[in-house]
């Protein structure tokens, strides 16, 4: 049997409140799939990583450049969204990132090797950003890499498609929610 674990990749204010700076309407659609997969995999005992974005707050940052100061640690953006903050349970983590990976410079894979994990579900936002790179980094630390449709879109649609079909081709599956949750409930 291959042991699966959920990656929840930043479920929060600052993409799925209104109020957060970089929220977009369709990010609405992943709500309820992502609650299922939460739901099955807290049910089944299977590990539940919350890779979440967290900036440090006087400290320079190679995304800066690129995007405006954002999640800072402690702050309203970084905050998960209601709902979908980790429980204390036996395997579920929160893994702060300060890259786009989930992987990038944290103890991810670590922590999914000791657990004994093979298949990671990657699931939140965006697509072509943070989705892609850490399915992308999950691949090449060797763990089968599933990412259900249903759990995951982008405000940029056109990059979203891409990103889906890049992820299919070079670094593993696109599912449906249905085989998702099946592949979380019978491998905890």
């Amino acid at each position: 049997m291959i042991k699966t674990a959920l990656i929840v990749v930043d479920v929060i204010n600052d993409f799925y409140d209104p109020a957060g700076p970089n929220y977009y309407p369709r990010v609405e659609e992943t709500v309820e799939p992502l609650k299922q997969l939460l739901s099955t995999a807290r049910a089944a005992g299977t590990v539940v990583a919350h890779a979440v974005e967290r900036h440090r707050r006087g400290v320079s940052d190679a995304e800066q450049p690129k995007l405006p100061v954002h999640c800072l640690e402690g702050s309203f953006e970084a905050d998960f969204f209601g709902g979908f903050e980790p429980v204390e349970r036996a395997g579920e983590v929160v893994v702060p990132k300060r890259r786009y990976s989930g992987f990038f410079a944290t103890d991810l894979a670590l922590t999914l090797r000791e657990q004994r994990v093979e298949r990671i579900v990657v699931a939140g936002v965006k697509t072509n950003v943070c989705i892609r790179a850490t399915c992308q980094d999950g691949f090449a630390h060797g763990f089968e890499v599933v990412l259900p449709r249903e759990a995951t879109n982008s405000n940029r649609r056109h990059l979203e498609d891409a990103s889906l079909e890049d992820i299919g081709r070079y670094f593993g599956s696109v599912t449906s929610l249905a085989d998702a949750i099946s592949m979380l409930r019978g491998h905890p």
